[in-house]
């Protein structure tokens, strides 16, 4: 398989323009979107290990939590629990679905705005909760609101973007949620000092303010070219074209937006023709990135961080304090991510961040064991736990500028238009459905896997590193509705590309194929 993992992406457009401040403030706009998610991330776990929380709701956890002598890896082991966590992504899974044909046919910034509103109502009902039911119906409305924002945000992201900083622009969205996940865990950090026992109430209730940011955001964003062209609105999307170029002569690249739109109006069933072999690679990448995405473990540490540490022997303030590490490191390795992706690539920081997620993994995994051993009885001296939380940091690290960002930039960026909105749809709705089943399974694993779940997920990064290594190209700098070009040069993907979905404007096969 000689030159199998070095592909060579042809010879692609360079549609010309120039990197405008205007195009720039409208994908950080769009970006803030992840904000819901993130904060929703962060808030999570650390409302999860707050006794005046616990003692309202999940009365049996806490009295579990307090026996010193409790199995350290059971101690939190609730289906009810776990419920609350993953409720938000079951949800967020059924409305995906929902939001790729409101994004088709009424625009990225209208599925922006009803995500933002859902997700407001949702953190008002969360905050004034008196009873589990009202928790889990506000978890389901915030669930809502981020299968919306996550179909829509990196679409828009994507369309607006310029070709040479789609990457760095993109990841914006990631950007934001890692910085909203950092806000909530302060949050947590600080409400939790709150001695008359509602610190749990601020939290949730705070994510009103990313959710009205969201709102506010996406009423002033102009709509992309590729959704005005899809809706019609010929004129405009050329206007909006030379306004985010920067420049007057954009004739090629609306041309070919122009064309691949009047190709995806052929398409009357973008679910039943994704299905066919010439999108098969497409079709496979959006279930592959976002179930491996999941299977890193990484939402095992955001949600439940401060779960984590307290398992592993540090106090209410330290166990989140250390998630707020966690998450400072988590917002300044994704800035990385945004220097890099576009000069290395996406291939070099996915097979990086793999390796030392890896080699983490299964050091923490010993460490823990080396401590608790299978019984899960005893504690962690002060120097074991600062080397896990050490550990953990480059762990998330190396998830930050790989797999975090590029998780949703590399689906948002391979799809025609033509089944964009349908392929997006999958892969929000499997990255939730396996965000559900992980985060719903992931304390009851613990408690039966004990340090072995580490090596667990260790196992699944190992074979994600493989399956990039082999199977995806690179797709950096590579025009949008080009990208047909880099799949037909793959020495696996080729063979499903028809020739005539690679000719040129001028009629001319332009594919270089490696040996």
């Amino acid at each position: 398989m000689a030159g199998g993992a070095f592909i060579s992406t042809g010879e692609v457009k360079n549609y010309g323009g120039k990197v405008t401040v205007f195009v720039i403030m409208t994908c950080l706009v769009a970006a803030t979107g992840g904000l819901i998610f993130g904060y929703d991330l962060g808030v999570s776990g650390g409302v999860t290990s707050m006794e005046p929380f616990l003692s309202k709701f999940f009365p049996s956890v806490e009295k579990k939590m307090k026996n010193a002598h409790e199995n350290q890896y059971c101690k939190f082991d609730s289906q009810l629990l776990t419920s609350f966590t993953s409720s938000l992504y079951i949800a967020a899974l059924v409305a995906s679905f929902f939001a790729s044909a409101t994004t088709r046919a009424l625009g990225r910034k209208v599925s922006m705005l009803v995500g933002g509103l859902v997700f407001l109502v949702g953190a008002v009902l969360n905050g004034a909760a008196s009873n589990i039911e009202m928790l889990i119906i506000g978890r389901l409305l915030l669930g809502v609101g981020v299968g919306f924002a996550n179909q829509s945000v990196p679409v828009y992201l994507s369309e607006m973007a310029p070709a040479k900083l789609r990457g760095a622009l993109n990841m914006g969205f990631q950007l934001a949620i890692t910085i909203g996940i950092l806000v909530a865990q302060l949050v947590n950090y600080g409400t939790n000092k709150i001695k008359e026992g509602y610190g749990w109430r601020v939290s949730l209730a705070l994510a009103a303010v990313p959710a009205f940011i969201m709102i506010v955001g996406s009423v002033f964003l102009p709509d992309t070219p590729n959704s005005l062209i899809e809706r019609g609105h010929q004129e405009k999307a050329k206007s909006m074209l030379q306004k985010v170029r920067g420049t007057d002569n954009v004739d090629d690249e609306f041309q070919d937006l122009v064309d691949a739109s009047e190709a995806s109006k052929q398409i009357q069933h973008p679910w039943t023709n994704i299905l066919e072999p010439k999108y098969r690679p497409h079709l496979i990448m959006s279930i592959a990135i976002p179930f491996f995405q999941q299977l890193t473990g990484i939402n095992v540490i955001m949600f439940y961080a401060p779960v984590l540490f307290k398992t592993i022997g540090f106090g209410d303030d330290a166990s989140l304090m250390s998630a707020v590490i966690s998450g400072v490191v988590n917002v300044a390795a994704t800035f990385v991510s945004i220097l890099c992706v576009d000069k290395y690539g996406r291939r070099f920081l996915f097979l990086q961040g793999g390796a030392q997620m890896l080699i983490c993994q299964i050091l923490v995994g010993v460490v823990i064991g080396l401590q608790f051993g299978t019984t899960g009885v005893g504690g962690m001296s002060k120097g074991s736990a600062n080397l896990v939380l050490i550990l953990i940091c480059f762990y998330v690290a190396a998830f930050a500028w790989s797999w975090g960002p590029l998780g949703w930039l590399v689906p948002s960026e391979i799809f025609p238009l033509e089944i964009r909105s349908a392929g997006q749809a999958i892969n929000v709705s499997v990255n939730m459905f396996f965000t559900f089943v992980i985060a719903q399974i992931f304390l009851t694993m613990l408690c039966h896997m004990k340090f072995g779940l580490f090596f667990f997920f260790g196992g699944f990064v190992l074979i994600m590193t493989l399956f990039i290594y082999f199977f995806l190209p690179e797709t950096k700098n590579v025009p949008i509705e080009e990208m047909n070009r880099v799949w037909k040069s793959h020495w696996f993907w080729g063979k499903y590309i028809p020739d005539e979905a690679v000719i040129g404007a001028h009629g001319q096969f332009k594919v270089k194929t490696v040996a």
